[in-house]
């Protein structure tokens, strides 16, 4: 029994092996002042591919099937679909209007692109047919869009209209809404055990921290604020957005929280919301994404023309990659 035994249980380890070693994974990170998208390699921390010719870029997405990636195109208010292998535009999709963030069904069959002018919305790209199918109306002009991780609902936060619109994916319809006291900056989700949505960490204008919407409630349940600089540690006198940027590791025990005015980044241990660490990165840390295990924070620095590498145990910036001129959004593609 035992020799049989063995073999078998080796042979399972390597099919648990398959997926990942079939699997890779690259950093998408838009270059918002330049017509120009940088591809990273986590592996190397290099970039390894350049997307030409999309001016004014801001969201992407990547199709789970890892064939295209889609970029929104603020110079010619399109939806831009790229071949993943060839790095090309290969069809601009006329949009309602200005776009900002974009997002994709977890089944890859939509796009959903925030429409950043009044009266607002978020237009639904078919992307078999790629042409744009609907535009769901919100209230203000939509600044990003997130698709929730059990892929149930779209959430949209409009700067102007103080809102956040939670969408159902199925019917495409709004479900319900929140207005708050400030204007709805990045959004970031975790999850009951279940998979359900628990609470939103919305960031807001005008604040150096996020508050906390309760989904189930619909109901701010806390707001935090960032840790105060050190002695000797001035703020960052830009003018965006005091904190913006957030990200949380797949096991959903830490929140990773941006600050432009600090030139930090901070962890956030989950549920219970301490502040576990923290960083200085470049300058101007606009938005961050995770690599799949939660090991380490890619932080694209809009003011430095970089992105951070740091470890998130460690809280420690390992290496900084340049990238474009002002890097902003960024996101991590895990493609077959």
């Amino acid at each position: 029994m035992v020799t049989i035994f063995r073999p078998r249980l080796r042979h399972f380890a390597f099919l648990l092996a398959l997926p990942l070693a079939a699997s890779t994974v690259r950093i998408i990170q838009t270059n918002s002042a330049g017509d120009d998208v940088s591809i990273i390699d986590p592996a190397t921390n290099k970039v390894v591919g350049v997307i030409h010719g999309i001016e004014v870029n801001h969201g992407a997405a990547a199709a789970p099937d890892g064939t295209r990636y889609y970029i929104s195109d603020e110079a010619d208010r399109t939806l831009d679909v790229v071949d993943a292998k060839t790095l090309k535009v290969t069809k601009r999709i006329p949009l309602t209007g200005h776009p900002n963030n974009i997002s994709i069904s977890k089944d890859g069959r939509r796009v959903y692109v925030s429409i950043a002018v009044a009266p607002g919305a978020v237009d639904v790209v078919d992307t078999t047919s790629l042409e744009k199918v609907k535009s769901i109306p919100v209230k203000g002009a939509v600044h990003n869009t997130y698709v929730t991780p059990d892929g149930k609902y779209v959430v949209s936060g409009s700067i102007a209209g103080k809102t956040i619109t939670v969408i159902d994916q199925q019917t495409e319809t709004p479900a319900w809404a929140l207005t708050m006291d400030l204007g709805i900056r990045p959004m970031a989700f975790s999850t009951n055990p279940d998979g359900s949505t628990k609470w939103i960490f919305v960031q807001l204008s005008g604040f150096n921290g996020f508050a906390v919407v309760d989904f189930a409630t619909r109901k701010e349940i806390n707001r935090v604020k960032l840790p105060d600089l050190p002695p000797g540690k001035a703020p960052f006198p830009e003018g965006g957005n005091e904190s913006h940027g957030m990200a949380i590791t797949a096991d959903g025990k830490t929140l990773i929280v941006n600050s432009r005015l600090n030139t930090a980044i901070y962890s956030y241990s989950l549920p219970d919301l301490k502040c576990v660490g923290s960083v200085d990165v470049g300058i101007s840390p606009d938005w961050v994404t995770l690599t799949p295990d939660g090991t380490r924070a890619y932080v694209a620095n809009a003011g430095s023309n970089s992105v951070s590498v740091v470890d998130i145990k460690a809280m420690k910036e390992v290496t900084r990659i340049p990238v474009g001129e002002v890097p902003k959004r960024n996101i991590t593609a895990v493609l077959p």
